[in-house]
């Protein structure tokens, strides 16, 4: 299991109906990306962060650990910012408005990311994924998306013991080594998708598998109040960038 997944399943919101918590993870989603960056994004950014480490109850260092990856993006996106092609002073120069653009794009990207992450640490997949035929998904697009998020933690399980095996066997010792390792763990957990892909049909048959995967999802009801408070937050933070960046972006003197 993945580290956020397993966040995920102990969270302290775990029992929470998953529209509340996309109200507030999405709704930092959506403001992120449509307030100014400044001061919207800063403001969403500490509240994200308040709201993950304070009720959600999200470990710092796992949050950070599963936060990182996706900021390396965002400063891999402002980056290519900074540099403008084919201006008269050169292929490649320096842009002047690189800076205040990469610094936007910086904040409205982490600040989206940490949205997301706000809903991903609070809501198993096994809860949100059977309850998407509620609100107008296929069936058959649920149980391919349900079947392919289980295969991949046995895959993950496969090649990790795989990789354990050729460790042991000195497998990783040269280059060259490292290389037959590596092609050999692709073959055999190429193999061994397809065998365990055909195991499960032939077990579904066995149970009279009619076209429609039946789970059992816990129960949950949409708390009114934790809308509602999510949605005035939600509100607060978009009415406090509106009054504070036409001050912000006042020039002194």
């Amino acid at each position: 299991m993945l580290p956020i997944d397993a966040a995920a399943h102990s969270s302290r919101w775990r029992r929470r109906h998953p529209v509340d918590k996309a109200v507030l993870g999405l709704g930092l989603t959506v403001l992120a990306i449509s307030l100014p960056p400044w001061p919207g994004a800063v403001l969403v950014i500490g509240t994200a962060l308040a709201v993950l480490l304070g009720p959600a109850g999200v470990p710092p260092r796992r949050l950070w650990r599963a936060y990182r990856i996706p900021l390396g993006f965002c400063v891999s996106g402002a980056v290519t910012l900074l540099v403008q092609v084919g201006a008269p002073e050169g292929f490649l120069t320096l842009d002047p408005n690189g800076p205040a653009r990469a610094a936007g794009l910086l904040l409205r990207t982490s600040a989206a990311s940490l949205g997301v992450l706000l809903f991903a640490f609070t809501t198993p997949m096994s809860d949100l994924l059977p309850r998407l035929v509620k609100a107008g998904v296929p069936p058959a697009v649920v149980d391919v998306a349900l079947v392919t998020y289980r295969m991949s933690f046995l895959l993950l399980d496969s090649m990790t013991l795989i990789r354990q095996a050729q460790a042991a066997r000195l497998g990783h010792t040269t280059r060259a080594a490292t290389w037959r390792s590596l092609a050999g763990l692709g073959a055999t957990a190429f193999v061994r998708a397809f065998d365990r892909a055909a195991r499960l049909q032939a077990g579904l048959a066995g149970r009279g598998y009619d076209g429609t995967l039946r789970v059992l999802v816990p129960e949950a009801r949409i708390s009114p109040r934790f809308v509602a408070a999510s949605a005035t937050l939600l509100v607060a933070l978009a009415t406090l960038t509106l009054t504070l960046h036409p001050v912000l972006e006042r020039p002194l003197g």
